[in-house]
């Protein structure tokens, strides 16, 4: 695969991940998008023998976006935290069913709705618990529509938490499950590698220079080819951290 990168310096480097790969080794044995940055690295600086690279965060396989990478120990401690704690902004554009046409996008102004469940992992799958318990974990985001038209929505999805399969299963509790991710309710049943999930931005604080990074990644054809909002993805991103 062609690696697309999206930022690198010599503490941190945040690449692309196409849908339908692995960030890290599992099981499997598939190829996984962190032994392609390291080889990457390996050949750019000429580096021998193993080289270090650290994963901050992961993305579910059939989900794409940026992927952030440590490329020290330093680094990778600091950017767990910044994670572990919270303090990274993640966007994500989720093209979802909207079967009785309900979504409208707002105008210069608009208004995000927050979904706040608690939720239960069973085997491989999220579950809506009816109320907190011990085997529940909090789960909070917030999305506006930025597209909406033939039954489906373009929404912008603020991650606040960062539980397994959060956004597919909120989403879906709401009534506007994501297109393809037959697991959670779609009834399409099309690519078994990619749903209608993309992130599409990511803010952290940099880890030696203390800078704010800022990450941006465009729409897939998967999902711009289906909808489209009216601006720039990136245009509207930007309104909405700035606003």
């Amino acid at each position: 695969m062609e690696l697309v990168i999206l930022y690198e310096d010599n503490h941190v480097i945040a690449v692309e991940k196409p849908a339908g790969m692995i960030t890290q080794r599992d099981a499997t044995g598939r190829t996984a998008l962190i032994d392609i940055v390291k080889e990457y690295i390996r050949g750019k600086y000429g580096k021998p023998g193993e080289v270090f690279l650290g994963a901050a965060h992961r993305l579910d396989r059939i989900v794409s976006g940026p992927v952030l990478f440590a490329r020290t120990s330093k680094a990778a401690g600091r950017l767990f935290d910044e994670f572990k704690y919270r303090r990274v902004m993640k966007l994500y554009a989720a093209l979802v069913h909207d079967p009785s046409g309900t979504m409208t996008v707002p105008g210069n102004d608009p208004e995000w709705k927050t979904l706040t469940h608690h939720l239960e992992r069973r085997r491989d799958t999220t579950i809506i618990a009816a109320s907190a318990g011990p085997g529940s974990k909090e789960a909070s985001l917030s999305y506006v529509p930025i597209a909406a038209g033939s039954n489906l929505a373009l929404l912008l999805v603020n991650l606040h938490t960062g539980r397994k399969h959060q956004i597919r299963a909120q989403l879906a509790a709401g009534g506007f499950p994501i297109t393809g991710d037959f697991r959670y309710g779609s009834p399409e049943r099309g690519d078994p590698d990619a749903i209608g999930l993309h992130s599409c931005f990511l803010r952290f604080t940099h880890p030696t220079l203390k800078d704010s990074i800022e990450i941006y990644s465009g729409l897939p054809v998967r999902i711009s080819s289906r909808i489209k909002p009216q601006r720039p993805l990136i245009e509207i991103i930007q309104g909405v951290i700035r606003a």
